[in-house]
């Protein structure tokens, strides 16, 4: 069986207007720190991971996937009340490895954004647990059936939100 390979010139990156770098997460963060006030069961979805792990997989570079996801990291830890930086550092993370991961897979079908975004989900919650835990001292509790619903809840709306996102790429 031969083995195929597809260089960088063939894998399709995209970009974004700049209304759409900044009102996406802009909607995301505010959704966020808004929905859960009024509906409770909305904690367990992270909208601006989904949208990290977007903009990361879509733009297919580790750089601007790093800066996207400490920007809007940062950007939520303000809103919430917790030190700066927890969000922050796990969102860098996940914005790296979505990113080189992003140039390595086709990411275009639901059934590889799914796994995908569960992937990434239950690390982006690891490293928050282990930075707020460790670092920053935060008395949490980890609960890996918690954990694994939410994964797979935010899996399955993440799904949705990147094809509907999907209509804002812009080829390079």
């Amino acid at each position: 069986m031969p083995i195929t390979y597809t260089s960088g010139e063939q894998v399709e990156v995209y970009r974004f207007n700049w209304a759409v770098n900044i009102g996406v997460p802009a909607a995301a963060l505010w959704l966020q720190s808004f929905l859960p006030l009024h509906f409770p069961f909305f904690k367990m979805f992270d909208l601006p991971l989904l949208v990290t792990i977007f903009f990361a997989i879509a733009r297919r570079n580790p750089i601007s996937g790093l800066l996207t996801g400490s920007v809007i990291g940062l950007f939520q830890d303000a809103l919430t009340g917790l030190p700066l930086g927890i969000n922050g550092l796990a969102k860098t993370f996940v914005g790296y490895g979505a990113s080189s991961l992003g140039v390595k897979l086709d990411v275009e079908n639901a059934g590889a954004r799914f796994l995908v975004t569960l992937v990434f989900y239950v690390a982006h919650e690891i490293i928050y647990f282990m930075v707020a835990r460790g670092l920053v001292a935060l008395n949490l509790q980890w609960s890996w059936p918690h954990e694994l619903v939410a994964a797979l809840a935010n899996a399955f709306v993440g799904v949705f939100l990147f094809f509907a996102l999907d209509r804002f790429k812009q080829r390079t």
